[in-house]
């Protein structure tokens, strides 16, 4: 959003953030929720490029149609260990994870940094 836009919002009287800073969430949990992101993004793009619908991924992994669109569009409910071992079962290997967790969106200022 561009500088006027927000000293607008603002005169108005609105609050101009994130939703990381809506929602009240520490840098770790931003941090872990785009992993998570990252790699519900790479499930969903590694499936569509095997060309399998999400019924066809659901009966690999001895699931449901509902719970893979669940992984796919980064449900709270779904583990982190399960999308790790699905991506798995698509033939990913650790440097696609990797490369997943690198494409994440990088901390915001504030946040958590390597060191």
């Amino acid at each position: 959003m561009n500088k006027a836009k927000r000293k607008q919002l603002a005169q108005r009287g609105w609050k101009v953030g994130g939703a990381a800073e809506f929602l009240g969430l520490s840098a770790e949990e931003s941090c872990f929720i785009e992993l998570k992101l990252a790699f519900s993004r790479r499930l969903r793009e590694r499936r569509e490029a095997l060309k399998l619908t999400q019924s066809d991924l659901a009966q690999r992994l001895q699931s449901s149609q509902s719970r893979i669109a669940k992984m796919e569009a980064g449900d709270p409910s779904v583990s982190l260990d399960l999308l790790i071992r699905s991506l798995f079962a698509l033939g990913a290997t650790r440097r696609d994870l990797a490369r997943a967790i690198a494409a994440s969106k990088p901390p915001r200022e504030g946040h958590a940094k390597a060191a």
